[in-house]
């Protein structure tokens, strides 16, 4: 599967994309149209994979590395939240110990409602 950012090959997945968005909230907000990206320590679903919501599926449309001190307002906005501090909050909040190191690498997954013709 190739990356549409740069055409590069992407790695094998470390997980399934049933695994990608779970948190009964983010779910809330993907339905919503709030939240647009999910960020993970792996990759989760190849572009062109569609994820399924409580009965409505999200096409995965860019799937791509960043580093988390790239994570921008906007990006956290896609995520579903108000700004990067709120984003920050609920990522440390939901993994207790963890640190918010600029240089991880996290995996970007963007995805976008199936419009059914």
């Amino acid at each position: 599967m190739k990356n549409q950012d740069n055409q590069e090959q992407l790695p094998p997945k470390t997980c399934t994309i049933e695994r990608l968005v779970t948190v009964p909230e983010d779910v809330e907000k993907v339905i919503a149209g709030e939240k647009t990206a999910t960020r993970r320590n792996g990759r989760y679903a190849d572009i062109g994979e569609v994820m399924e919501l409580n009965n409505r599926q999200f096409v995965v449309n860019r799937v791509y590395q960043q580093q988390l001190g790239d994570v921008t307002d906007e990006d956290a906005k896609r995520e579903g939240f108000e700004n990067l501090d709120e984003y920050k909050d609920a990522i440390l909040n939901l993994h207790p110990g963890m640190r918010w190191v600029p240089k991880m690498q996290v995996w970007v997954h963007e995805f976008e409602p199936v419009q059914n013709a």
